[in-house]
């Protein structure tokens, strides 16, 4: 049942980063709080209690705010990877565990989905896919940890979700993905299109985000492998004949590594 009392708001955080917090009218929970200032001023202007903490994957941006989350709101539990490096973590997470925020209605499936960081998991039910940096809108994370390979398959897991799954991923990359997506596949009607209404969107400072999978599958590049034209700007690129999707996507990550 999706509970339809629940918004989901965007806490900007340093330059590019969205703490995604779920709320209604007296609780809320915040995946990936790299900062805790921001995340403590909203909760104290709309007098919401912090009842949760979420997180995708280890990297300080996404997890910096968690002590003093805790100091604020002591015995709150922290769900996250399996990754004994992140401490303050509660409830450690694998593939196909299932979570409940009683006090908020909300349930989420976890997945695992390795490649930016081979820690890395997501979060999905009716409320949308929180991806922290696996999937962004008209691209992916780096690969990090991970290889080529295991990202494929994270988001081959990513793109098998209902196809009107709304997508949340926790940085402003959206215009500069836009970019190389461009020149990977510059007759993409669609990509145009997106374009000028993420152009729209960051002339008035509002967000690009969420996205959804259909949209994802129509605009963005590493989820577009099979397309004649992308193969073909990609094996140009690489000087290389390609002879599968995989080996399209290794080719693709690397060139937008030094785009």
């Amino acid at each position: 049942r999706h509970n339809m009392s629940i918004n989901v708001f965007p806490i900007k955080a340093f330059n590019d980063n969205y703490i995604w917090c779920l709320r209604n009218q007296t609780h809320c929970v915040v995946v990936d709080p790299g900062d805790a200032a921001p995340v403590l001023a909203y909760c104290q202007d709309n007098q919401l209690i912090l009842s949760a903490i979420l997180i995708t994957h280890h990297h300080w941006d996404h997890t910096g705010g968690i002590d003093a989350l805790l100091a604020a709101f002591p015995d709150i539990p922290v769900y996250g990877p399996q990754n004994k490096n992140i401490q303050q973590i509660t409830h450690r997470l694998s593939d196909g565990d299932d979570i409940e925020l009683a006090l908020l209605g909300i349930k989420f499936s976890v997945l695992e989905v390795p490649g930016h960081t081979l820690d890395h998991i997501a979060y999905y039910g009716d409320t949308g896919l929180f991806c922290g940096d696996t999937l962004f809108s008209a691209g992916c994370g780096r690969l990090f940890e991970g290889t080529p390979n295991q990202m494929f398959q994270s988001l081959a897991k990513l793109t098998a979700l209902p196809a009107d799954t709304a997508v949340y991923c926790t940085h402003e990359y959206t215009m500069a993905n836009i970019a190389f997506a461009e020149a990977v596949e510059p007759n993409n009607q669609a990509l145009t299109d997106y374009k000028n209404w993420a152009n729209q969107q960051r002339e008035k400072n509002n967000p690009t985000l969420p996205s959804n999978i259909e949209k994802e599958m129509a605009i963005n590049p590493f989820l577009r492998c099979h397309s004649t034209e992308l193969v073909t700007n990609v094996s140009h690129n690489l000087g290389a004949t390609l002879t599968s999707e995989q080996a399209t996507f290794a080719a693709l990550r690397s060139w937008k590594d030094n785009f």
